[in-house]
């Protein structure tokens, strides 16, 4: 058994769970953290992918009665067929334009540079998306619950998180300040973001357990064992980082992650052009 993959595996595995629900991208960190780690391959891509249901699972675990009370009222209730309804709508524009030019970006975006640039340039967004929250809520009748969004409402959601298929940007964080954009409130907008990620996550992690399945060599040996440990890792941390979120944003704003996404984009952006860390390209 290979130890130092394991110890890469809790790594990375605790670095997917605390950042893929906050502002600061989960995928850029990971691209950030695998290729410090030497753990940015083909293999290394798909690990990435597939711990990211680790911390779906911690979703669904935190929101089993509301899940519960969906699947066993859908065939009843307006309100439970509306919300799959809106989470179906909110989901096809990300994975149709990731279905399309996935590859693509992965090719050209998934590297530090790009996701360092991402990261500063998200900053500046969630200062806009702040500064605006106020005035817009105040302006319209706020809705008080993710049962209360319309279809109209997931579709705006749903188009904002197309930006999180530049790494980077953050799937929550397109979600959560598009959703806030759009004159949500920050308590319902993340809420809705924790729920889409279900069907958005849960899709692509599917999808590469297809590749993975379709390769047998991909799954023999220590990989097997670093994907559990992973699976693992995201599943206590992403479980630990929800509760913190959701008592969060009962009475904070995302300031803090604003500033935290340029200071670390500027360090990576500085390391590279210093020379201090060679990154990958």
């Amino acid at each position: 058994m290979d130890l130092i993959l394991l110890g890469k595996a809790v790594i990375l595995g605790v670095v997917e769970g605390l950042t893929e629900f906050l502002p600061i991208s989960s995928t850029g960190h990971l691209i950030l953290v695998g290729d410090l780690l030497d753990f940015n391959d083909e293999r290394g891509k798909a690990f990435e992918v597939i711990i990211q249901f680790g911390a779906i699972l911690a979703v669904c675990w935190e929101f089993r009665e509301k899940l519960w009370k969906v699947a066993c009222t859908i065939k009843t209730s307006a309100i439970s067929r509306r919300f799959v309804i809106n989470l179906v709508i909110a989901s096809i524009p990300a994975m149709g334009l990731a279905f399309l030019f996935g590859k693509h970006i992965k090719a050209v975006l998934f590297a530090p540079i790009p996701v360092a640039s991402a990261f500063i340039v998200g900053a500046l967004v969630i200062f806009w998306a702040e500064k605006r929250q106020k005035t817009v809520i105040a302006s319209k009748n706020s809705i008080q619950s993710v049962d209360e969004l319309t279809p109209l409402d997931a579709l705006k959601v749903g188009l904002a998180q197309c930006a999180a298929l530049i790494p980077g940007t953050s799937r929550s964080g397109a979600t959560i300040i598009g959703g806030m954009l759009f004159g949500l409130p920050r308590a319902v907008a993340t809420e809705f973001s924790f729920f889409l990620a279900i069907p958005v996550i849960g899709g692509a992690t599917a999808y590469e357990l297809l590749k993975l399945w379709k390769n047998p060599v991909s799954l023999s040996g220590d990989f097997t064992w670093a994907i559990m440990v992973g699976f693992i890792s995201a599943f206590v941390s992403a479980f630990i980082c929800v509760r913190w979120l959701i008592h969060y944003v009962a009475g904070h704003n995302f300031i803090p992650f604003a500033w935290y996404r340029i200071i670390f984009g500027v360090l990576v952006l500085l390391s590279a052009y210093t020379g201090l860390v060679a990154w990958s390209h």
